[in-house]
């Protein structure tokens, strides 16, 4: 660890640039190379309710704005955002690995989340109700829930921050953000976008460190909404901390063990175009990210042989060079944890037909030799429900190919057979096979003839069965960060009563 700690980032509070309680300082490392990017201080619990603290005092000021007012200061990082896009995308790949178009597409998402919820804020909010008494009107209004607390990863560094605060500071709720510590640099930035905006002190605030600021995040009884994106595990223990308290609400993205189903109607080129997108663009390291390929027994040799054949040569490099495919692995974590898959594949008697796990020195970029560089795994074996290593998520490029038979439910039923459910695609000309996987499969990102990864900002990003208990994205996270609140308004003299309830007064008369 770097001495140098007056060089440290720090957090942003209130307004303002602190060191924090802690000497305590942690570094961003450029995966490629091994270089470090910058130190940067690590938070405690203190500043952790410190911010919570800021965050509450100023939820008055801010909720008190209009919708229109609030959005002025997203529109300010909008444009710089835009303005900005090539030297962010540059710095999100330095940090995190993904190849220089990805970096880019990152920091587009983010900019297309602002404008949304920005844009958002002159649309009509709320509903009118009809009533079954024609003398009243009904309505439902949203309210801030008040103080939320984003807790973000390091695979999307600046678009998954913008999916949670955005529309949740034009609601009208202040944001404590805890951003990974793989990635803080682009949660630097992103600070120092939202103070350059001037937004009043106390609504945004950043805290750097590890996951124990984030279960300080998750802990404070002064905050009362959670937004998370990460993996199950993780996920799940939030929800479930958060699920005991009452008032209190998370909503939690988590990972997947995605699926492709390649039917025997599949146009092949489709196919297999689909399928490595799929499996190893940001090298395997999405949620939505498919380890598994499943695919026709009609089709299936055809389908191997092109899908091995690209798994072999696809580009794996710097990550900074327009013609690389797959960058390297996010920290030394996911490496060790992907190779325990690929040695438990194995271990589980899979016949491997490409193992570029670890590259050959002609392979690794000169001079990125402290990268952490790993290449396309791919195996095959027939659908057995016990094997663990189709069962749970390796979450890089990580992949089963498992051949099926009979018809399109049979296909789905191997897709179904997980404990995630988070996005999955189906590959076929024939829209009944397509109607069926949407109707059938359990997933809440569903795609046909597509890869299984590039959603949308405007659509909700979520799963269902281990996935994730909630939308912390896009418009369905509007449901998180407010309250729901019905009106009623009676504008008779009289008082009447639905569902033909008396509203006559009884007394017993002497």
């Amino acid at each position: 660890m770097s001495q140098q700690i007056a060089e440290a980032h720090e957090h942003h509070i209130d307004g303002e640039w602190t060191a924090g309680e802690s000497e305590e300082t942690f570094e961003s490392i450029n995966p490629a190379t091994g270089e470090t990017l910058g130190e940067f201080r690590r938070a405690t619990e203190a500043e952790v309710e410190r911010a919570v603290e800021a965050a509450n005092e100023a939820t008055e000021e801010w909720r008190a704005l209009s919708y229109v007012d609030r959005a002025e200061y997203l529109w300010e990082i909008y444009h710089e955002l835009r303005e900005r896009t090539d030297e962010l995308g540059e710095i999100v790949t330095k940090e995190c690995g993904k190849e220089i178009s990805e970096g880019r597409a990152d920091v587009v998402e983010a900019y297309h989340m602002v404008e949304w919820a920005a844009g958002n804020a002159r649309h009509p909010h709320g509903d009118v109700v009809p009533s079954e008494i024609a003398e009243k009107d009904a309505s439902m209004r949203r309210k801030p829930r008040g103080v939320v607390g984003c807790i973000t990863p390091w695979n999307f560094p600046v678009a998954i921050p913008f999916w949670h605060m955005a529309v949740t500071l034009v609601e009208g709720n202040t944001v404590v953000w805890k951003p990974a510590e793989q990635t803080p640099w682009c949660g630097q930035i992103v600070a120092e976008m939202f103070e350059e905006a001037d937004i009043p002190d106390g609504v945004f605030n950043l805290v750097q460190g590890h996951g124990d600021a984030g279960s300080a995040i998750v802990d404070s009884p002064g905050v009362d909404t959670v937004l998370f994106t990460g993996s199950a595990e993780v996920g799940h223990e939030i929800a479930g901390a958060v699920g005991g308290e009452a008032g209190k609400l998370a909503a939690c993205e988590m990972g997947g063990k995605n699926g492709i189903v390649i039917t025997d109607e599949a146009d092949m080129d489709i196919a297999v175009h689909s399928a490595v997108m799929s499996s190893f663009k940001t090298t395997g390291q999405r949620c939505v990210s498919s380890e598994r390929l499943i695919v026709h027994e009609d089709r299936y040799e055809e389908f191997k042989d092109r899908f091995v054949e690209i798994a072999q040569q696809v580009s794996v490099g710097d990550p900074l060079e327009e013609d690389t495919f797959m960058g390297p692995l996010a920290d030394p974590d996911q490496v060790e944890k992907v190779q325990d898959y690929n040695d438990l594949a194995r271990e589980e008697g899979v016949d491997v037909l490409v193992d570029r796990a670890e590259l050959s020195d002609e392979e690794v970029p000169e001079g990125h030799e402290e990268g952490l560089w790993m290449g396309p795994f791919v195996y095959e074996t027939d659908y057995d429900s016990g094997m663990r290593v189709t069962q749970e998520e390796a979450f890089g490029p990580h992949v089963a190919l498992i051949p099926y038979s009979g018809d399109i439910e049979d296909g789905i039923e191997i897709h179904n057979d997980t404990d995630y459910g988070l996005a999955g695609a189906v590959v076929s000309e024939d829209y009944r096979q397509i109607n069926q996987f949407r109707d059938h499969a359990e997933v809440g990102l569903a795609y046909a003839n597509l890869p299984c990864i590039g959603a949308e900002i405007q659509l909700p990003f979520g799963g269902v069965k281990a996935s994730g208990n909630g939308y912390p994205s896009a418009r369905e996270v509007i449901e998180a960060v407010t309250e729901r609140t019905a009106w009623t308004l009676n504008n008779s003299k009289d008082i009447q009563m639905a569902q033909g309830l008396s509203a006559d007064i009884m007394t017993n008369e002497e």
